[in-house]
């Protein structure tokens, strides 16, 4: 029941981003279906999706492919034959209920992550404590596996990182160093818990995050903190709150950007890109172009751009943004445009460059050219192999494969089964 759910606000999403990209509102919609705004509004909640009559009615009214609804296409089928319609779409939930599921059972490292986010008395492994200088060494450990995309490691790692920040908290309580270091501890476990599509574990690293950066006092880690729950924000729907967070807070810390250390610059900055990607969600255009403008600005005066980083910040970073927000909002030949100058270039981070690969995917998916989708793909598994089985690319892939009917790519029907979604 919860996957027919979760693949119902799937196409409920789908309807609402047609809808708000050819600016029509649900009333002019619900006009031209016949139906009341109500209706609209219910379908785009994720409500009433398995009227089938209904949803090719929107498709056609929204000029939506019908596959994008799970419906064949009307070249493919008899109105008279609603089994097979009804038979043709269960075929397609069900491909997208693959890429969507989680692991049966999660991992003991999964595990052991979530019970480091949990209150109560934390577990040390080590007999001692590590110095300061220690800790702020395996911080910026865990950022540079988080950036190269080693995930199974990352994800063993933390527990015990956690554990320890905890434990020096507890024996120095009031340090302000710990709990800076505790907080970003805390947002690379909400990002790697985002990128496993494990939102109910990652808004519980967000408030912990939140709470230390606090305790802190420092800005750029209270702005980093920020960052991760409009992430969490944003990746739940609620794009307009995420916007007018980054918006808050952005507004106190821009100005000066030549009196400003890289490390401040770099927080604003990436803060201001989850700005981009929270507006572009919500197909907000223009707040989406506010973003992009004061992130370059931003740029002109820092670009960490290595692994080693504490913070990857750079122009690169900044019109990969452009690019993805041009995928969202169905853009897909701005997109390529886009893409091709950063084909060319250099960019040291291996988490970056699967991004621009798997934009390029999914533009070239938006386009209909699936082979060309394909090869972008195993360019960036090639980056960042373990980035590439994240649910969100292996939902990509599964519906790139059920969209090639006639099985004309056999390697992109092996890599869907190799990602466990076969179509």
């Amino acid at each position: 029941m919860a996957e027919e759910h979760s693949e119902a606000r799937r196409f409920g999403e789908v309807i609402r981003q047609a809808r708000v990209l050819q600016r029509r509102s649900q009333r002019e919609v619900a006009s031209a279906l016949g139906y009341h705004q109500s209706k609209v509004s219910r379908l785009e909640g994720g409500r009433g999706t398995d009227d089938i009559r209904m949803l090719r009615e929107v498709s056609r009214v929204l000029a939506i492919p019908p596959h994008r609804l799970g419906l064949a296409a009307t070249s493919d089928i008899s109105h008279s034959e609603p089994e097979t319609e009804d038979m043709h779409r269960r075929t397609v939930l069900a491909a997208g209920i693959a890429a969507l599921a989680a692991p049966t059972l999660p991992s003991s490292t999964h595990q052991d992550l979530v019970q480091s986010l949990l209150p109560g008395t934390a577990r040390v492994t080590a007999e001692q404590v590590p110095d300061l200088q220690s800790m702020r060494d395996q911080v910026a450990g865990v950022r540079r596996l988080f950036c190269t995309c080693d995930y199974t490691k990352l994800e063993g790692t933390l527990p015990v990182l956690i554990g320890q920040l905890r434990q020096a908290i507890s024996d120095s309580p009031g340090s302000s160093d710990l709990s800076g270091l505790l907080a970003t501890a805390y947002q690379t476990s909400a990002s790697l818990l985002l990128k496993q599509s494990d939102q109910g574990n990652a808004w519980l690293a967000v408030g912990r995050a939140m709470a230390e950066a606090e305790r802190s006092g420092d800005p750029v880690v209270l702005a980093s903190s920020v960052r991760v729950h409009a992430h969490a924000l944003a990746r739940d729907s609620h794009t307009a709150q995420a916007v007018a967070l980054v918006r808050h807070t952005a507004d106190q810390l821009t100005g000066s950007y030549d009196q400003r250390s890289p490390k401040y610059l770099a927080a604003l900055g990436l803060l201001l890109l989850r700005g981009v990607t929270a507006a572009s969600s919500g197909g907000d255009r223009s707040a989406t172009r506010d973003f992009l403008t004061e992130a370059k600005e931003v740029a002109r005066y820092v670009a960490l751009d290595s692994p080693d980083a504490w913070a990857n910040f750079s122009p690169t970073n900044v019109a990969l943004h452009g690019l993805s927000a041009a995928v969202v909002f169905g853009d897909a030949g701005v997109a390529l445009d886009t893409a091709r100058p950063l084909m060319r270039r250099h960019i040291p981070v291996p988490e970056r460059r699967a991004a621009l690969w798997i934009e390029v995917g999914r533009a070239y998916s938006q386009q209909g050219r699936l082979e060309d989708g394909y090869q972008a793909l195993r360019i960036a598994e090639s980056c960042a192999a373990q980035d590439i089985r994240r649910p969100a690319v292996r939902e990509l892939v599964a519906d790139m494969a059920a969209r090639d009917r006639r099985r004309t790519l056999p390697e992109l029907h092996r890599f869907s089964r190799q990602l466990g979604v076969p179509a």
